[in-house]
């Protein structure tokens, strides 16, 4: 498991409106069974409710979508589905945002 990749969501209660899950957990605690995500969901699909800087735009395979980090959760890693790819080019954004919902700032 790497810090910051997304991961398909094989959940299909929920995968059509957050068809990404986004590990944010640091490397160093990989051998935990649970692990952070941020659901994430297509930017058609966010409306007025993204505000940008808790909810950055990231991109996969050419699409926009929005990182839900008001939705964080902690899930048992074996609910995660496929690797998607790696969003670490978004690090500065995506910590900005965690910033942001526990800071304010």
């Amino acid at each position: 498991m790497t810090q910051f990749t997304a991961y398909k969501n094989p959940n299909k209660a929920t995968s059509k409106t957050y068809p990404y899950l986004l590990d944010i957990q640091s490397n160093l605690l990989g051998d935990l069974k649970t692990t952070v995500v941020i659901p994430l969901c297509a930017s058609s699909l966010a409306g007025k409710a993204a505000i940008t800087k808790l909810c950055p735009i990231l991109e996969i395979e050419g699409k926009p979508f929005i990182a839900l980090t008001q939705q964080i959760a902690g899930i048992d890693r074996k609910y995660l589905g496929d690797k998607v790819c790696n969003l670490s080019r978004y690090q500065t954004e995506i910590v900005a945002a965690l910033d942001f919902i526990i800071s304010g700032i």
